[in-house]
């Protein structure tokens, strides 16, 4: 029979058993041996056999049988130490590959979005009189942007157009004054001219002038001969005529012959001093003739530098064009076009708001081209190379990868102070401290996203990249 174990506070028969006897070594527990507190099978109180009762028997088996259960439950299985050791090569598996994918495939969660973006700006001062776009929206290239008040660069290229007709006027009336000048020394040439056969129609006329009278002189030499010749018969003669050897009609015959030959003496001497006088007469209007020469010489000469010329007009023409061609400039820049295709962002300007040339209305982002700036250490760059491809992971859209190509990686970052010292005029100054952390430096490396997604990438989102290596990365 079974007794119930002792009461709160009292010593259990299992603190009794398991204290150790001094001196005395623990033998194996006997599943079979008596349990304290329980008399012995079979037994009596006072130590004589007895037969056990039916219920007695059917206890005792009962208690065998949990005894044997609780024996094989702590025995280890073989079975379980299989699984166990499988477990553990599994993890060592999977850590093994984790780790090696880690090192061939670099990844960083230190990454942003990038993109290209400008600031817009108008090139000419002036009101927006227009703005049809809002903030955040998207345009595309060509859109118009804003609107300028473009009164005054119209009316200034009105003015430049005018300034060059005008121009263009003066140019032509110039023309026709230096036609008109060039025909005025053509005449003065064919002055010249007339003046220069004049003065050698003179110069013949001395000529003949100065024959006439050597002729003339002739005549003279001839006339006086004949008188002479006339006087001496004239002289022989008269006195024959008291001897009657001659008669007086010879006598007045030869008188009358030297008057005649006295007349055509004095003619020709009269002929010789006219001939004379048209030599004087015919060199004076040579003279005169000579002056004339000189003076449509000068008159020639004159009107020729007097002809002016279109230089100074026509170097005006590109002055003129370049004015015309700026006022066209500034009117077309009054009206400012999307540059390309984009977002239109920090939009803080309104209607009639005075802007100035070069100074920043909003910024646009260009939509063509998106990149990941993603930072990995120094000591990833091994398995990074330009053109690997790379997956990206937005923080916003973790479930849906970006691909993406490597292309560029960076050479420098600013240096550490702290172990590179800093660099100053002079000698550098080096922190005679020592850090024993070592941190490896980061390098961006750019990653261009292929085919980006239209409304689901902005700047400075953050991302995860993971870098796929090329063949022969690292090498």
């Amino acid at each position: 029979m079974l007794h119930q174990g002792p009461q709160s506070g009292g010593e259990s028969p299992e603190e009794r058993n398991g204290r150790k006897q001094p001196g005395a070594s623990q033998a194996p527990a006997d599943p079979h041996a008596q349990r304290p507190g329980e008399e012995e099978p079979g037994r009596d109180e006072d130590g004589s056999d007895r037969q056990p009762s039916a219920g007695e028997g059917e206890e005792s088996s009962n208690l065998d049988t949990a005894e044997r259960s609780a024996k094989e439950k702590s025995k280890p299985s073989l079975l379980g130490w299989m699984l166990v050791a499988g477990v553990i090569v599994t993890a060592a598996v999977v850590a093994f590959f984790a780790v090696l994918r880690a090192v061939t495939h670099p990844r960083t969660d230190d990454a942003e979005v990038f993109a290209n973006f400008i600031g817009m700006a108008p090139l000419v001062d002036g009101p927006i009189m227009q703005l049809p776009i809002g903030d955040n929206e998207y345009v595309h290239a060509g859109t118009l942007l804003f609107v300028i008040d473009e009164r005054p660069y119209r009316y200034a290229l009105e003015r430049a157009l005018s300034e060059q007709a005008a121009l263009e006027g003066q140019i032509e009336d110039q023309r026709r004054s230096i036609n008109a000048q060039r025909r005025g020394v053509q005449v003065a040439a064919a002055n010249l001219l007339g003046s220069t056969a004049n003065r050698d129609a003179m110069q013949s006329d001395i000529t003949e002038a100065q024959a006439n009278v050597a002729d003339a002189k002739a005549a003279v030499r001839r006339a006086e001969a004949d008188l002479h010749y006339a006087a001496d018969n004239l002289h022989r003669l008269e006195p024959l005529l008291a001897q009657q050897f001659v008669t007086v009609d010879e006598v007045d015959q030869a008188r009358t012959t030297v008057e005649t030959r006295t007349r055509a003496v004095q003619q020709a001497e009269a002929q010789v001093a006219l001939a004379e006088a048209r030599v004087q007469s015919n060199q004076s209007h040579y003279q005169q003739s000579t002056a004339e020469v000189e003076q449509r010489r000068a008159q020639r000469d004159q009107a020729a530098n007097g002809v002016e010329t279109l230089e100074p007009l026509t170097n005006q023409r590109e002055e003129r064009a370049a004015a015309v061609r700026l006022a066209r400039y500034n009117l077309e820049n009054c009206r400012v076009y999307a540059p390309f295709d984009g977002y239109v962002t920090n939009l803080t300007t309104s209607l009639g708001a005075y802007v100035h040339a070069g100074s920043q209305v909003f910024t646009m982002i260009d939509a063509r081209d998106w990149w990941v700036i993603a930072n990995f250490r120094e000591t990833q760059l091994g398995h990074v190379a330009l053109g690997s491809g790379a997956d990206v992971f937005l923080m916003a859209h973790e479930n849906l990868p970006l691909h993406g190509v490597v292309e560029s990686i960076g050479y420098g970052v600013t240096p550490d102070p702290s172990v590179a010292g800093v660099l100053t005029p002079g000698l550098p100054s080096v922190d005679r401290t020592l850090s024993w952390v070592h941190l490896a430096a980061r390098y961006p490396v750019r990653i261009r996203i292929q085919s980006p997604p239209r409304n689901l990438l902005r700047i400075g989102q953050t991302a995860v990249a993971v870098v796929q290596p090329l063949p022969g990365a690292g090498r």
